[in-house]
């Protein structure tokens, strides 16, 4: 059992289709009113029936004054190091530090191809990935001192930085196998899966938080340095329980608390493009979720976790 301490979150997962055009718009707004906490948005920049997400999310920045914003998550191999992390840390600084950097190593590598971005084999995308997010924390850094580094997929000579983000940007990786969840406990500050591609379902995700904590000790990090967050795809409220939030409100909460207490998820973002649920979610299930977990942290029910703080 395994709750990491952190704050609770809750967001949504919207498609950034491009008909209705405003259709995403419309639901980042409906998340804010709702009470939720994070709007994001998919990346898949060779999907023709999507809008551009970089776009999208400074246009949904200039509608909204609260929500938090991110990519679930950019698409590295076709969104270059330095002009993500330019265009982060200026997300950043115009939505007075709302923003959080969800990335990937990159998927749909034939669609990336015909975007023109290069094709890597899973290992060189997983390497890539650790020296573009080094990059990335470099660049919002240091700013008096221009930026080189001699990099295997991404080198720099006298590279220029910032802005400077308004606050410090939480980096999260979107990452299930092996490789990549020792990457994100080694330099992440956060796991961000979809719960129906974790193979095993609450074994897999036991897992990931191993393989992630053990990763962030060897790296002299504490496992409450990663952020554990969660997108749920396949939801839906129905008066008798059908499954992991397919059922009642009552039922929602009573899962999504579990899965904090005991497998240490405090971001819950879902799917469904439905402003109806989201209403729900954030005005229903979000604030007895933070009663439970509340109640729960002040007297345990279960024994204390082991992971070192």
């Amino acid at each position: 059992m395994t709750d990491y301490g952190h704050d609770l979150r809750f967001g949504a997962f919207i498609t950034p289709t491009s008909q209705p055009a405003n259709h995403a718009v419309d639901m980042a707004i409906a998340a804010e009113q709702a009470g939720l906490d994070l709007a994001t948005f998919q990346d898949h920049p060779y999907q023709q029936s999507f809008l551009d997400t970089s776009t999208l999310l400074a246009f949904v920045a200039s509608r909204t004054r609260r929500i938090h914003l991110a990519a679930n998550v950019a698409s590295l191999p076709l969104r270059p190091p330095l002009e993500l992390a330019r265009a982060a840390a200026t997300l950043d600084v115009l939505s007075k530090g709302r923003f959080a950097l969800g990335i990937g190593a990159g998927a749909f590598w034939d669609g990336i191809a015909r975007m023109g971005g290069r094709t890597l084999t899973p290992g060189q995308g997983v390497d890539a990935l650790r020296e573009a997010i080094g990059l990335i924390r470099d660049s919002w850094a240091n700013m008096d001192e221009p930026l080189t580094r001699d990099g295997a997929y991404y080198p720099v000579v006298n590279g220029q930085r910032g802005p400077r983000p308004a606050h410090p940007i939480p980096v999260w990786v979107g990452a299930y196998k092996l490789r990549m969840l020792t990457l994100t406990g080694a330099v992440a500050d956060g796991w961000l899966p979809t719960i129906e591609y974790v193979d095993g379902g609450r074994a897999g995700i036991a897992a990931g938080n191993a393989r992630i904590d053990d990763s962030a000790l060897r790296a002299g990090r504490s496992p409450r340095d990663v952020r554990r967050l969660m997108n749920f795809m396949r939801v839906g409220m129905s008066p008798a329980g059908r499954g992991l939030l397919q059922g009642t409100a009552r039922e929602w909460t009573d899962q999504l608390t579990e899965l904090a207490l005991a497998d240490g998820i405090s971001a819950f973002i879902i799917g469904g493009d439905d402003p109806v649920l989201l209403q729900r979610f954030g005005q229903d299930v979000a604030p007895a979720v933070r009663e439970a977990i509340e109640r729960e942290r002040r007297v345990p029910r279960h024994p204390t976790s082991s992971v070192p703080s």
